[in-house]
């Protein structure tokens, strides 16, 4: 059982010590310089399906294991599905749920009519809820349903905001759908970012699996064009196969 979680920002040598946060999966770490960095802004990006949600949660698994806490911004699910989800993959966080390690905040509005500026106002609001939350971790998951009525310059100021948050301290992990972006766009927003994935599908045989680019990682000795191939069974969780035998 993890212990209570408490909102004093004590001081705790040990944790200043961490470098890197673990997936808590060995063949992933390996192609992410052993875990992701702590104090950094990371993009997850892919398009629908193709296992964005998946690699945040197993991150936000290995974090919790290490004693950090998370919030969770979602447009992609409810509190009760998402915990359902992570125990579908064999990740139960109900306890750290119950202590305050993980907090979900759902991001769904139905029936409202954004605009431009009321977009911008939520993107600041998201970026001041980060920067007062005692959490050590942030995942927005994901990005895209602002991108709609949010102006280039308007998300690219939410990343910058970001970037300036993780290197005061905070771990940041933000998805977003590839085909809502210009290319322009995301040139600029990976070039804010300490670490960047891309998600894509793979045939292996007769089905496809999800494939995870490491395109860059801060501080990594070798890791840009790293892959790593896997899938998600229900009850078991992910499960790695070895790209040789993938056709990318």
């Amino acid at each position: 059982m993890p212990p209570a979680r408490t909102d004093q920002k004590t001081e705790q040598p040990e944790k200043e010590e961490m470098l890197v946060i673990s997936t808590g999966n060995f063949e992933l770490d390996k192609k992410i310089a052993d875990g992701l960095p702590v104090r950094s802004l990371t993009l997850i990006e892919g398009e629908n399906d193709t296992g964005k949600s998946v690699i945040t949660q197993q991150i936000m698994w290995g974090a919790m294991k290490q004693e950090l806490s998370v919030d969770l911004y979602t447009t992609e699910n409810t509190t009760k599905s998402f915990i359902k989800q992570m125990e579908s993959m064999s990740l139960d966080i109900s306890e750290y749920f119950a202590w305050g390690y993980l907090r979900v905040f759902p991001l769904h509005v139905v029936g409202f009519e954004w605009s431009k500026d009321e977009m911008e106002n939520v993107l600041q609001g998201l970026v001041a809820k980060i920067k007062h939350s005692t959490a050590q971790v942030a995942i927005v998951d994901s990005l895209t349903l602002f991108t709609e009525y949010a102006d280039i310059d308007a998300i690219v100021s939410f990343f910058t905001a970001c970037k300036s948050l993780a290197d005061r301290g905070k771990t940041i992990l933000i998805t977003l759908h590839t085909y809502a972006f210009e290319e322009d766009t995301l040139v600029r927003i990976r070039s804010v970012c300490d670490a960047h994935f891309t998600m894509r599908k793979a045939l292996v045989g007769d089905k496809y699996v999800m494939v995870l680019e490491v395109a860059k990682v801060k501080g990594a000795k070798k890791s840009s064009g790293n892959l790593v191939s896997f899938e998600v069974h229900p009850g078991y969780g992910m499960k790695v196969i070895p790209m040789s035998i993938a056709k990318v």
